[in-house]
């Protein structure tokens, strides 16, 4: 009987570098960035501070110029040669990463994937102002879209279907739109619905600001915001301190039961 052990297959680490900090990084992802042997990162997103938790000796790929046709086959043979490769992308790879195509190209090469979560943009904007997005009586639910925009959306998730939901809603990718995305959600929400407008959230030039909804538009255009830009519309950031019932002294449940 053959008794030898086979070699680990080869794999890519396709890590969340959150949204910008360095400290915001999950630990596992930063065990995978200093263990890297090749970094291929989003350049253009992601803090160089970041990638520089890589070690020197490591192989550094940045990929803001490059397809995805021209990036897959760089993880597959750099994996292929038994090397620690990390995909290092901006935010959470599960949230517009191009993660599906990414790991079903590399799954045809016979390369397991190790999918790394980050801190969302949104969480992290939800954090700096102290805020809560679901607020007892007002808003329990959380949306994560974006505008239409050249690549579109299914129709059942347009934004005004979104809209009418009046719940917190965070929008991504949509400042090249705001003028329409106004419009939209001025017909579902009351224009003094507050809007929190978040531009590098956590990196050391973020600018934050919270408007009243009907001033969307013409603040990102006076701020020139195009990209790197998040939108979190909800009620809820006018209503902070509303209290819950999990603590409260009226409410029982499993760990607390009536007394």
């Amino acid at each position: 009987m053959n008794s030898s052990v086979s070699p680990n297959p080869a794999q890519v680490s396709i890590v969340g570098a959150g949204p910008g900090a360095p400290d915001l990084l999950t630990r596992r992802a930063e065990d995978r960035l200093r263990a890297a042997e090749v970094l291929i990162w989003t350049d253009s997103l992601v803090s160089p501070q970041i990638a520089a938790l890589a070690p020197e000796r490591c192989e550094r790929i940045r990929t803001s110029t490059l397809t995805l046709e021209e990036v897959l086959p760089l993880m597959i043979e750099r994996a292929h040669a038994g090397l620690r490769v990390v995909r290092l992308h901006d935010g959470d790879p599960c949230l517009y990463g191009a993660l599906a195509e990414q790991v079903c190209g590399l799954a045809d090469a016979g390369i397991d994937v190790d999918v790394v979560p980050g801190l969302s943009a949104y969480q992290a904007t939800a954090s700096a102002l102290s805020a809560e997005l679901t607020i007892p009586g007002l808003v329990q639910t959380i949306v994560l879209s974006r505008a239409g925009g050249r690549t579109g959306v299914p129709e059942r998730e347009q934004l005004a279907n979104l809209a009418r939901l009046q719940a917190s809603l965070c929008l991504y990718l949509s400042a090249r739109h705001v003028d329409e995305v106004q419009a939209t959600l001025m017909e579902h929400y009351p224009a003094d619905t507050p809007v929190a407008i978040g531009y590098r959230v956590s990196w050391p030039d973020q600018w934050l600001q919270v408007v009243p909804l009907q001033e969307m538009a013409t603040v990102s255009k006076q701020r020139d915001l195009i990209r790197t830009t998040l939108y979190v519309v909800s009620p809820a950031l006018k209503a902070q301190g509303q209290r819950s019932k999990l603590y409260s002294p009226d409410h029982d449940h499993l760990f607390r039961p009536g007394r």
